[in-house]
């Protein structure tokens, strides 16, 4: 898609006006932040689109400060305290709905700026083939979601995408006879028949405390938005040894990584061995857009080949490799340089028993990476080459965002 254009701001008695329409904007373009930025001598603001940061809006120098303090009452924000960090929320009406904005400013050399992030626009909870799970991967996440209890893990960096996908799992649990209970912060999409609570780290309510809370409430099904620290990773393996399901995420790079991540933490090597049933890692990357992608010839396509390292050779199918149809970006109107929309890329990597005598072992990030590959599970970056041979993206695109393993 182009760039956004920028707002009409007129007068500096317009500030309600160019924020209501930065965010009228935002919401229309799907964009996922935005950024409100002060220089020494301008004042801009950015949104994030399919996980790139694009030119919004470039308003007058002198609407800086009513922006920002319009920013700060709606968030109910000390718009007196310039010096530290805040952080707030705002419920914004936006076409029969009430979207969530989560708000956090930070004190800078030429002013305060302010991220707001964008939550549960989308209230859709896709299937697990629309997020861009490969078959075999499914299959793996679906028959650790039928156990009655274990930790599943999502991990990856923020805006990965891991929220969504932990809700497409939930939505298929959530039955009548399951009582399934969240603790997030905040709570970013709307589950009808699940207990969401928010945590509040102010009034005492933490991960913690609120999990310990949950475990009281004769839960089936637990999840947990994000494991920050010990105390609620002990608790998240606690519970899942004693009879729940139990599904969070982490910020780590790769899936075996997760598990010498947990070590790290201080979880002894039984606990983490006996309670993880699957960990998932995934990035999300920017799908070609249909209209104007290119067919690669055929001397492209086996240089492509050719750049191969032998272990992804081993992991991709020959089938993969024959029907490959590969496309480069090009741009039209329609996309942003050649790329519309975003997809997954997934390792999902069940815990088996050989990978367990590895943990009880204690064994490093290297030799667990080494035994799921011998196992059969992709890495991210050959969870993109299926992509890139499905014609959904760009070698580049995979190249840009994953490492070679």
């Amino acid at each position: 898609m182009p760039p956004p254009p920028t707002p009409p701001v007129a007068s500096e008695g317009s500030a309600v006006q160019t924020l209501d329409q930065l965010f009228q904007q935002a919401l229309e373009l799907v964009a996922s932040d935005i950024h409100v930025e002060s220089g020494e001598d301008f004042f801009r603001v950015r949104f994030r689109i399919d996980g790139q940061l694009r030119m919004a809006a470039t308003p007058s120098l002198s609407l800086r400060d009513p922006v920002v303090s319009r920013l700060k009452v709606l968030a109910r924000m000390d718009i007196a305290e310039k010096r530290l960090p805040q952080d707030g929320r705002i419920q914004y009406a936006y076409k029969d709905q009430t979207i969530d904005l989560r708000v956090s400013s930070l004190p800078t050399l030429h002013g305060e700026k302010i991220v707001v992030r964008i939550l549960n626009f989308s209230r859709e909870r896709p299937s697990l083939d629309a997020l861009g799970y490969e078959p075999d991967d499914r299959a793996h996440l679906l028959q650790a979601l039928k156990r009655p209890h274990g930790l599943i893990l999502m991990t990856g960096p923020t805006g990965a995408g891991k929220t969504l996908s932990l809700y497409s799992c939930l939505e298929l649990l959530n039955r009548t006879e399951v009582n399934i209970s969240t603790v997030e912060d905040p709570s970013e999409i709307h589950l009808p028949g699940a207990n969401q609570v928010n945590i509040n780290e102010r009034a005492g309510l933490t991960f913690a405390s609120a999990l310990r809370a949950l475990l009281r409430q004769d839960p089936d099904v637990i999840m947990v938005g994000e494991i920050r620290d010990v105390e609620t990773a002990e608790i998240a393996i606690q519970s899942a040894q004693t009879g729940h399901l139990v599904l969070s995420t982490l910020h780590t790079n790769d899936a075996p990584g997760t598990l010498a991540r947990l070590r790290h933490m201080g979880i002894p090597a039984f606990n983490v061995a006996a309670s993880v049933s699957l960990i998932t890692a995934q990035r999300l990357i920017r799908r070609l857009c249909d209209h104007c992608k290119c067919a690669v010839d055929e001397t492209q396509t086996e240089l492509f080949f050719k750049t191969f390292h032998p272990q992804d050779n081993q992991a991709l199918t020959a089938n993969s490799r024959t029907q490959a149809k590969l496309f480069k970006a090009v741009g039209c109107p329609l996309c942003d340089k050649g790329y519309k929309g975003r997809i997954g890329i997934y390792q999902v990597m069940p815990i088996s028993h050989a990978m367990q005598a590895l943990i009880l072992n204690d064994s490093d990030s290297q030799i667990l990476a080494a035994q799921a590959a011998a196992e059969g599970i992709r890495t991210l970056r050959q969870a993109g080459w299926l992509k890139v041979l499905q014609g959904i993206t760009s070698m580049d695109e995979v190249m840009a965002l994953t490492i070679h393993d």
